[in-house]
């Protein structure tokens, strides 16, 4: 197979073709070549291929990975319902650019029991790091495999998952690995629901009651800008998304970015020149949706 610039991408799913296929790219290339990874659990939407377009933009050779990864599902999480459509996902990675859709099994990226675990501290111990014990332990394997696979230049993380695209990057500083980690911003649905592959499993209704979260993120910049500290924007967060009677909240919290750790509890956030993120995770019905909102301070503007 020859990794070849077409509209319809090359489907590879073993770790030594794919190799194979970047390795012939970059000898033909040469010193023009440059490789972008966009790392996914698949079920793609317009989110995902806003990734994907930023890297076809930015580099010669696209590499989307659709990967469902158990190790970063608890035992009581969605990993056999998560949602999959290979169909689907090739069309998407056709028309959003990607060149090469890397599909792997289970047992292709697992072989065996993994011996080695990869544990980045102090940014997973918050938000989705606390609530999903080992969650972030699967990221940091996964990725790390991912990466050492692909070996690209440039990697593409969603903000929507904030937490993550933290802990990819402390992690690939940590270990120096030759990559650089490009953030995105979040895309949404016209009404302003962050795009997720779970949204699928949200009811009429627990769709429309999804929407509490989003709205009231976008009151944050006015909030900071009134003179809130820390405790009372989260208190004022979680009070807005409990106006919906579905909402189940699992967290609000504001934090430093990227570090995620707690402002000065009690000095107001306007007077800070930190960037800060106000992140959420709510359920609806058996879906757990994340949301949130990153600002610039002490402009208050969300980045």
């Amino acid at each position: 197979m020859t990794a070849t610039l077409t509209s319809t991408p090359a489907v590879v799913r073993t770790i030594a073709e794919l190799r194979a296929a970047i390795r012939a790219y970059r000898a033909e290339a040469g010193a023009t070549a440059s490789v972008g990874f966009v790392p996914t659990m698949g079920f793609l939407h317009e989110g995902h291929a806003s990734l994907i377009g930023r890297s076809a933009q930015d580099n010669r050779l696209t590499v989307l990975s659709i990967f469902v990864n158990p190790l970063q599902f608890g035992p009581n999480e969605d990993f056999e319902r998560y949602p999959r459509d290979e169909i689907r996902d090739l069309d998407v990675a056709a028309r959003a650019g990607a060149d090469i859709v890397f599909m792997p099994s289970v047992t292709e990226m697992y072989p065996t029991q993994a011996a080695t675990q990869i544990t980045v501290s102090g940014v997973t111990e918050r938000l989705c790091g606390a609530s999903r014990p080992g969650h972030f332990d699967g990221v940091g394997i996964v990725v790390t495999k991912l990466l050492n696979i692909v070996q690209p230049d440039r990697a593409y993380f969603g903000l929507k998952d904030a937490q993550q695209v933290a802990v990819v990057e402390r992690m690939v500083a940590d270990l120096n690995q030759p990559v650089e980690i490009v953030p995105c911003p979040i895309v949404r649905e016209t009404d302003g629901l962050a795009m997720s592959s779970r949204n699928v499993y949200l009811s009429a209704d627990e769709r429309r009651e999804a929407l509490v979260i989003s709205r009231t993120l976008a009151k944050v910049p006015a909030w900071i800008d009134s003179g809130m500290n820390a405790a009372q924007l989260t208190a004022a967060v979680r009070e807005g998304i409990s106006a919906s009677p579905i909402a189940d909240i699992d967290y609000v919290e504001t934090l430093t970015y990227p570090a995620l750790q707690p402002p000065a509890p009690d000095a107001a956030l306007s007077g800070s020149n930190e960037r800060i993120i106000v992140a959420a995770a709510v359920r609806f019905g058996r879906t757990r949706l994340i949301d949130n909102i990153l600002i610039s301070l002490p402009e208050a503007q969300p980045l």
